[in-house]
């Protein structure tokens, strides 16, 4: 199921203390076990954030794990997760601009070249990553094989409404990318590697030079 446009999403059923006028901020795309949330949930407790996962176990588990958390600790009230595919789903959602932060963490690499289509980082998924980015709003992508860490770094340095952004100290959701995650903490354990690339959502030049002229 998926909403028909952002504005007839009842937030409050996933969120005990959402009320009018609050937003989702931050958005982590194909959330799994739901590692990243549980970390940022209590460095922005202002920050309403959600998770999208498709498989359906894993969802169910996610919303369990916060469900569970909240029993323990209040902090916890602004995570959660909505059973979806986002590669279809994501303006229904959300409407332009509402984001301040998107997370493209450990995606699947989809290895086989007739398989490209489904990765989670195209140009048209980009322009859907741009509508509902606010300016200035920063995408934050990792992924342990090297051959898609570029392959998202050459897509999106390549789209007109984003720009390769070197986070400052104060950015915290920077920080822990790669430990938050369970995809994450497997790596490390196998002493594997890394690959993080953060980009910002800008103006359209198209615009911006119409305005200038």
């Amino acid at each position: 199921d998926y909403p028909v446009s952002p504005g007839v999403i009842d937030w409050s059923n996933l969120y005990p203390r959402f009320q009018q006028g609050d937003e989702v901020k931050f958005c982590d795309v194909g959330c799994g076990y739901g590692g990243l949330l549980v970390t940022l949930s209590p460095m922005f407790p202002e920050k309403y954030m959600v998770g999208f996962e498709i498989r359906v176990k894993v969802s169910d588990y996610v919303n369990d794990r916060f469900l569970a958390l909240r029993q323990e600790d209040e902090v916890f009230h602004n995570a959660g997760v909505i059973r979806t595919n986002a590669m279809k789903y994501l303006p229904n959602f959300f409407r332009k601009g509402q984001l301040e932060k998107m997370f493209i963490l450990y995606p699947d690499p989809h290895f086989k070249k007739c398989k490209h289509k489904w990765r989670i980082v195209s140009e048209g998924l980009l322009a859907e990553y741009a509508y509902v980015l606010q300016v200035g709003g920063l995408v934050y992508t990792v992924s342990d094989v090297k051959e898609v860490h570029d392959w998202m770094v050459d897509h999106f340095t390549n789209f007109p409404l984003f720009e390769r952004h070197d986070p400052s100290e104060a950015d915290k959701a920077a920080q822990v990318l790669i430990g938050s995650t369970e995809e994450g903490k497997k790596v490390l354990r196998n002493q594997g590697q890394s690959w993080t690339a953060i980009f910002r959502r800008v103006d359209d030049p198209h615009i911006l030079n119409s305005q200038a002229s």
